[in-house]
């Protein structure tokens, strides 16, 4: 299962696991949650310009905001959207946690 955890005040998440849905390389699932994280970061980083603290391995992205720049924090906010959508396709191989 694919656990996203998210903490906007803080600026920060943290998604690991593997949704066991299909075979590696063959689970949509997966696909679906990595493509839209690494967006968001590559967006912040790139785009924006702004600065992270990240932990990056197979199955696992830990990413805290440097900064509290408004549209970094409007970026998570829309990643939390979008993982949070596909949790409810998708409830057995995503859980999602929202801390305040």
């Amino acid at each position: 299962m694919i656990r996203a955890k998210f903490n906007i005040r803080k600026g920060s998440f943290t998604i690991d696991g593997h949704s066991g849905s299909a075979e590696s390389g063959q689970d949509i699932v997966c696909a679906a949650v990595s493509s839209a994280a690494y967006m968001a970061v590559n967006t912040i980083t790139e785009i924006l310009g702004e600065d992270v603290e990240a932990d990056v391995s197979d199955g696992y992205m830990k990413i805290r905001l440097c900064s509290g720049n408004q549209a970094a924090t409007d970026i998570l906010r829309g990643l939390e959207l979008h993982i949070s959508e596909l949790s409810k396709d998708y409830p057995d191989f995503i859980k999602i946690i929202t801390e305040v």
